[in-house]
């Protein structure tokens, strides 16, 4: 593929990439996929990686599930041993080959987007229910004018 230059481009459904499934709050969604391979000036065998997926996540603020559209761009050098890393240019990822040469396109796109994806989602469009965001000081007046200090046990037993 690397010697002719080769392009693929399609889709893969989401629920067919069972590893990022376990991530995911829903396996809806098509994954469009373009790949090149080729040799850069200097020899070097690389694979571009552009996906664009729509993953639902699950909001860690709201706990809300929500559609993250992901678009991504990488380049991966191809290399069989791992002292061949050192020599990739910058900007260019590891991608270990096996002896024979071989890759599952799949499987190169599955790891992009579990790479991609944040390691805390938040939807920047969610918003916190009222009685999460009411402020403290407002509370307190509620309380008929009473302040309970945490540490009053304390005082208490450091008297005696």
């Amino acid at each position: 593929m690397v010697s002719a230059r080769r392009s693929f481009a399609g889709e893969l459904p989401i629920a067919a990439m069972p590893r990022l499934c376990e991530a995911l709050a829903a396996s809806e969604g098509q994954a469009s996929y373009e790949l090149d391979f080729g040799r850069d000036e200097f020899g070097t065998a690389y694979l571009d990686v552009r996906v664009r997926a729509p993953l639902t996540l699950v909001c860690q603020r709201t706990l809300e599930p929500f559609v993250l559209p992901l678009s991504l761009r990488s380049r991966l050098g191809l290399i069989r041993a791992e002292r061949e890393e050192a020599a990739l240019p910058p900007g260019c990822e590891p991608l270990l080959v096996s002896e024979d040469g071989r890759l599952s396109p799949a499987e190169v796109i599955e790891d992009e987007l579990l790479l991609a994806m944040p390691l805390v989602p938040v939807n920047p469009d969610g918003s916190l229910p009222d009685e999460v965001t009411s402020s403290p000081a407002a509370e307190e007046a509620s309380n008929d004018g009473r302040t309970d200090n945490p540490f009053a046990v304390l005082r208490e037993l450091k008297k005696h």
